[in-house]
């Protein structure tokens, strides 16, 4: 299962790649960043696949798009100066928090 956590560990950096490359791309007008949005949500796609041999398909895909949304919403704030308020942090932490139990329900239901 750690395989399992790898792989979906990597589609979400990949997935977090493509997402900041979007805003970097303007719009698909800068190449650079185009390509990154490509690649990115390419191979986030790929490893993403690979982690439902060994994963349940709710479970991973919480855990990506909770993760992802939260990760995207800190290098938004990191690198593109975006403001994170109160409300903003509290909704990623409940992120987490809702991955967390889904991923504790999906362990104890031996899924």
């Amino acid at each position: 299962m750690t395989h399992a956590w790898l792989l979906l560990a990597g589609a979400i950096v990949a997935e977090v790649v493509g997402t900041s490359a979007l805003k970097a791309s303007d719009g698909f007008t800068r190449l650079a960043p185009s390509l990154l949005v490509a690649g990115g949500y390419g191979i986030a796609f790929y490893l993403l696949a690979l982690t439902l041999r060994h994963m349940p398909v709710g479970v991973a895909y919480a855990v990506w798009s909770g993760a992802g949304t939260a990760l995207i919403a800190l290098v938004g704030w990191a690198v593109f100066g975006q403001r994170l308020g109160p409300t903003a942090l509290a909704g990623m932490a409940l992120i987490i928090a809702g991955v967390v139990l889904m991923n504790l329900s999906s362990t104890s239901s031996g899924h």
